[in-house]
């Protein structure tokens, strides 16, 4: 069974920067791809990053281009991501998945792992 924790979340003011970290139970966790999606009050879970399981490859919706950064430890069984220049439409819960298969992909659907998530509040 694959568990997956985030942690790092809080409340920031805008302009500020915040780093999540998901760690990951399993000893497979180098050969699964990995996302960060969020969801906001009254909207739908999107995508926000990306990364292919020698990390590698990466992938970013357009909103977190430039200020966004997605990596991995596969020694500490960790996934991160550094939000800088954070903005208040960046306020949601932002949940860590994991996908068998070592391809980044920006589908929730191709994820069959999840963790509780994190809130993240950017107050302006």
């Amino acid at each position: 069974q694959v568990q997956l924790v985030e942690s790092g979340g809080g409340l920031v003011q805008a302009g500020g920067s915040l780093r999540l970290s998901c760690a990951v139970s399993g000893r497979t966790f180098s050969s699964y791809a990995m996302g960060w999606f969020r969801q906001a009050p009254g909207k739908e879970r999107e995508f926000v990053a990306t990364i292919s399981w020698s990390g590698n490859s990466t992938y970013y919706t357009d909103s977190a281009k430039g200020r966004f950064t997605i990596s991995r430890d596969n020694v500490k069984n960790t996934v991160y991501l550094q939000m800088n220049t954070l903005k208040p439409e960046d306020t949601a819960v932002y949940y860590c998945a994991a996908r068998s298969a070592r391809l980044a992909a920006s589908s929730a659907a191709e994820y069959a792992y999840w963790g509780q998530g994190t809130q993240v509040t950017v107050s302006s």
